[in-house]
């Protein structure tokens, strides 16, 4: 009966599995079609358009809360020491397709100047050296055993410093003039705030991993400290893609227009 129900239980596990991967792969398509649909319609800037921003942010945000969140749920592992270890989990397809479709996303991206376009480059090349260099399971970032191992060390770091410098430079850069003084005040601050706190994570975990002693690193890994400043940092670099990408003033806008429709049902009401 045991094998029985753990077969049940792993065929459960497969399925719900293959629908999160399902979930992931249909969101990357509709926005690759739909990209593929407006270069009939746009000019050379169609590249950068607010739809692959809003994509590359919804999959940063949502990345370390379906691996920890669907990695437990699914198959009751724990939160992994760094989102890097999801690799060696059942997760692993999430993990690479998720890494593969930002750096995708980022390749495309075309901005207002060739610096831009590489800094764009770049981070596609470090977050599929992510993706495809697997950090060694179980181990410190700083002492690997594979070349792999290494790699990916360097891929991660060159990736976390290539969303900063889009937050702290070139999005505050490039805002168009036409929006209210205050607003692109706002939209500004807000970039910067994002690359701010990515490279304030990106140091605090230099500092966990070049100068604490390693009884206190073992002390943090067990809040999986790293995982967290980690997730941290890719939250800060998704909010602000979502903001350059309008995405928090549509939701904005859908709100103060649910707000307007039912102050109208009221009055008809009345």
């Amino acid at each position: 009966m045991s094998g029985r129900s753990g077969g049940y239980s792993g065929m459960a596990n497969s399925g719900m599995l293959e629908t999160v991967d399902n979930f992931f792969i249909a969101t990357i398509g509709r926005s690759l079609t739909e990209l593929h649909r407006n270069l009939k319609h746009t000019d050379h800037m169609v590249l950068s358009y607010l739809g692959i921003r809003r994509a590359v942010g919804s999959l940063g945000l949502a990345l370390p809360v379906v691996l920890a969140a669907g990695g437990f749920l699914l198959f009751g592992t724990p939160i992994q020491e760094n989102i890097s270890s999801y690799y060696h989990t059942p997760l692993r397809d999430v993990f690479v397709g998720v890494m593969c479709a930002i750096g995708l996303f980022l390749y495309c991206y075309r901005g207002s100047s060739r610096f831009e376009n590489w800094t764009g480059n770049l981070g596609c090349i470090a977050a599929v050296g992510v993706a495809f260099f697997p950090l060694d399971a179980g181990s410190d970032p700083l002492r690997q055993t594979s070349i792999a191992g290494y790699l990916h060390s360097l891929c991660g770091g060159a990736f976390f410093l290539t969303l900063a410098v889009f937050s702290v430079y070139y999005f505050p850069l490039n805002e168009p003039e036409d929006d209210a003084p205050d607003f692109l005040l706002e939209k500004s601050t807000s970039y910067r705030l994002s690359g701010i706190t990515i490279l304030a994570s990106v140091l605090v975990m230099g500092v966990y991993l070049f100068l604490l002693p390693q009884a206190t690193k073992d002390l943090l890994d067990k809040y999986c400290f790293l995982f967290w400043m980690e997730s941290i940092a890719v939250w800060s670099f998704a909010v602000a893609w979502l903001v350059k990408g309008r995405a928090i003033a549509l939701l904005t806008e859908g709100v103060e227009k649910v707000r307007e429709l039912r102050h109208r049902e009221r009055k008809k009401l009345n």
